[in-house]
């Protein structure tokens, strides 16, 4: 084996290990008890496992609907990114404009403000506009914070695909939005599952502006912030579980977009 690929190979392993010990642990915690949480050393399979834990937290009043306010402030998060997100990106792959660095650059700066800063004038904007306490209103913030990255993908995205695609087909009877529908949109598939799957991540563990914008109708992340604050840590754990439990089911539901986006067949 030569030293590259042991590089390689060294790299995939590290990066695999800092994204699922940490999901390793949390799980260890939620189903381990109360003495799973401070046992040292860690049983890598825990013997005492149980689900105890999270079906008591699953019981705590208001869990569920916390829940549907997350699924359905993370449904329209993806909705908007994508459809303000890739018409953006076309818009900055197909056509050259006075100013389009500049843009490019603007788009960035929309992450530079701190969520913070606006906290205030948000809350103001959104009790006026009827939005607050809603999720409809944690999502336009999510999308806010999507946006950037959506544009950005979705620009590198098309300018991956070949504009002589589009011409041909105009040749052949196709209109504009008819090329676009039938040549470019199925060849960009995988990389807009890939930008909501980003967006929908960044909805689903947002937790300042949903605490910020919501009282009644909080998305899972500010509910658990509120609730568990004062819980047991094994709680705690169940309750983290329980969050990265639908973010990796919903990547695992679209990876065969990633798979088509790395080159990869999924058979």
């Amino acid at each position: 084996m030569t030293a590259r690929r042991v590089l390689y190979v060294s790299g995939v392993l590290v990066l695999c290990a800092w994204v699922l010990v940490p999901i390793y642990l949390i799980a260890l915690g939620g189903l381990g008890g109360r003495l799973g949480v401070f046992r040292w050393p860690k049983e890598f399979l825990p013997t005492g496992a149980s689900v105890d834990a999270m079906l008591t937290f699953l019981q705590i009043e208001g869990v569920w609907n916390a829940a549907k306010n997350s699924v359905i402030a993370a449904g329209l998060t993806m909705v908007f990114s994508v459809v303000l997100g890739a018409p953006a990106g076309y818009a900055l792959a197909r056509f050259a404009f006075r100013g389009q660095d500049a843009y490019r650059l603007l788009v960035l700066l929309t992450r530079a403000f701190p969520l913070a800063i606006l906290a205030l004038p948000l809350t103001v904007t959104f009790i006026r506009v009827g939005l607050y306490d809603t999720p409809l209103g944690v999502a336009l913030v999510h999308t806010a914070l999507a946006l950037p990255f959506a544009v950005l993908v979705s620009a590198s995205l098309f300018m991956g695909i070949p504009r002589e695609y589009e011409e041909a087909a105009w040749v052949f009877g196709c209109s504009g939005p008819g090329a676009f529908l039938r040549i470019v949109l199925p060849l960009a598939l995988p990389g807009l599952a890939a930008t909501c799957i980003f967006a929908f991540v960044i909805s689903w563990n947002e937790v300042f502006a949903a605490s910020l914008l919501t009282v009644r109708e909080r998305t899972l992340t500010a509910y658990l912030l509120a609730v568990l604050a004062e819980s047991p840590p094994h709680f705690r754990y169940a309750g983290g579980l329980l969050l990265v439990v639908p973010s990796v089911v919903f990547i695992f539901a679209v990876r065969k977009y990633l798979f088509s986006l790395w080159g990869i067949t999924n058979r």
